[in-house]
């Protein structure tokens, strides 16, 4: 097991690093990460989906399309100023104006799918409720992370490159420090219900870790306007909220009866189980930078 994790994880840490480098260069469309998301995008839908109850699960029709359509509003506004005069696509105030637009139709299109496949009473509400809540959780909560690469307007690739990183790797730096602390001192249960293997020594160890991290990117490509005071503090809280995804994301496998969200990736499990963590920690490290 945790050859294959550190096989995996390192393939995985190594993909990203590829993506940043290519895509900096097709600033400011950024299609690898546009392609990227898609796939996530898909694959995390499937994987939730399947893990929820027969009865209550949501329509992958409506899911798959709606999370693809949430994420991919993130690039309307570049690509909106880049056709300028020759649209006739309306312009935004706000370049977060089209994210939230595409999710309330993604709502209102639950709502007319529910209308048109109606056949009795008893699980419809239900449904509208899953629909809502998986495009919520894998369509806006990651769109804190893709908006990181227009980030101020027009700024350095490079730049916003190294804000991705740092986004990535504090909550998956958490989630190491947290696993092998874990296995070497971990006694204290952290919650027992949820997650019966993660011990307070192991988060902290994970917060220790992911502090280090976002240290250490800081002074390799200077982000925070207070060193690394700043950057201990950041790395403490998006740990924090990286360790929450996780937990979250487990307390939906123990309520839905399962370990793994699938078994695509050796020594992970699912996609999702790799993303729970970053899912969490990109709202909070967004309003963090975003102030700057």
């Amino acid at each position: 097991m945790l050859r294959y994790r550190l096989l995996t994880g390192t393939l995985l840490a190594a993909g990203v690093a590829a993506e940043l480098v290519a895509d900096a260069r097709l600033a400011p469309y950024f299609p690898i990460l546009f392609v990227l998301s898609m796939v996530c995008g898909v694959v995390t839908c499937l994987e939730l989906v399947a893990l929820l109850p027969v009865e209550h699960r949501p329509d992958r029709s409506a899911v798959v399309p709606g999370t693809l359509g949430v994420l991919a509003a993130n690039w309307y506004t570049p690509v909106r100023e880049t056709l300028g005069s020759v649209t006739l696509l309306p312009t935004f105030a706000d370049a977060w104006q089209p994210v939230i637009v595409a999710f309330t139709l993604v709502v209102l299109a639950a709502f007319l799918h529910e209308i048109y496949h109606f056949r009795g009473p008893g699980t419809v509400t239900v449904r509208l409720a899953m629909t809502t809540w998986v495009v919520a959780y894998l369509g806006l909560l990651p769109s804190f992370l893709l908006k990181l690469r227009w980030l101020g307007g027009n700024p350095d690739p490079a730049f916003t490159g190294c804000l991705l990183v740092l986004v990535i790797f504090v909550p998956k730096c958490a989630d190491i420090g947290a696993y092998f602390t874990g296995r070497l001192i971990g006694r204290t249960p952290f919650s027992p219900r949820i997650s019966p293997k993660k011990t307070w020594e192991g988060f902290a160890g994970g917060l220790a870790l992911a502090a280090l991290t976002a240290v250490g990117i800081d002074s390799v490509a200077p982000i925070f306007r207070y060193g690394a005071a700043e950057a201990i503090g950041f790395g403490v809280v998006v740990g924090t909220a990286g360790v929450l995804g996780d937990l979250g994301e487990s307390l939906v496998k123990r309520d839905c009866g399962t370990k793994d969200a699938s078994r695509r990736l050796p020594g992970f499990g699912g996609l999702l189980d790799v993303m729970d963590s970053i899912l969490f920690a990109a709202p909070v490290a967004y309003l963090w930078l975003a102030r700057n």
